[in-house]
């Protein structure tokens, strides 16, 4: 009985060994493009129902590789820099001209733009973002207060396979609020490890086993209490192969 008893403790143990211990860290390095500008010049909503959106980009090329984008080990994009599309704090759309359309869903639609890094990590400079709201279809709707605290979740997104699980770009866009060790603060949980985050950054996720894996971020106040903003906390799953 002994002997079952030690061996069952040996195999809790060992168990436990095995797993792997989530981590979050800085990212540094990357270009910071801080002159960079990205100001939406017209949208318009075809025949069609799709709305067409052109921006005017200065002092950034879409479609170029980002330095060191090989060198970081982040997944990226082959099609280079682009602009990212986030409607109503969904999943993101990767658009590589200026130019585009998307069609929306019927409602009032919040929609973040902003300029990306060939591996999806953002520009986080004060000009290059644009947040605006569209509706769509003929009834009217409740407009979303544009000068609210917001938090968008951008990555990681969708399937990871071979390599590119290693290593994780967290990223995520704040909008009329700033995060600090004595002020708000956003909160990741990946899976079931917990990180309060009070500078604004991109960071490499480590760690992660292969499988389904759950991301949840909340913009907290000082006090730790959720801010009352659109579409706070936001969940995300991604894949790992």
């Amino acid at each position: 009985m002994k002997n079952i008893s030690f061996i069952l403790i040996l195999s809790l143990i060992v168990g436990c060994s095995d797993q792997s211990t989530i981590s979050i860290t800085k990212f540094e390095g990357s270009p910071e493009f801080s002159n960079s500008i990205l100001s939406l010049s017209q949208t318009a909503e075809d025949k069609n129902s799709k709305n067409n959106f052109s921006f005017n980009v200065e002092n950034y090329e879409l479609g170029l590789q980002t330095e060191g984008a090989i060198e970081n080990s982040l997944a990226n994009s082959a099609q280079g820099q682009h602009i990212h599309m986030i409607v109503n704090n969904g999943p993101y759309s990767a658009h590589y001209t200026s130019d585009f359309s998307k069609e929306l869903q019927q409602g009032n639609n919040l929609i973040l733009f902003f300029l990306s890094r060939s591996f999806h990590e953002s520009i986080k400079n004060p000009n290059a973002f644009s947040l605006i709201q569209v509706s769509s279809g003929a009834q009217e709707y409740e407009p979303y207060d544009l000068e609210s605290e917001f938090l968008f979740y951008s990555r990681p997104k969708g399937v990871y396979e071979g390599n590119d699980t290693k290593k994780l770009l967290l990223d995520f866009y704040l909008v009329n609020t700033e995060i600090s060790a004595g002020g708000n603060k956003v909160r990741a949980t990946i899976n079931d490890s917990e990180f309060m985050i009070d500078e604004w950054a991109p960071y490499y996720i480590e760690g992660l086993s292969t499988g389904e894996v759950t991301i949840k971020l909340e913009l907290l106040n000082s006090n730790g209490k959720l801010i009352d903003s659109p579409f706070n906390p936001v969940v995300r799953l991604v894949t790992l192969k």
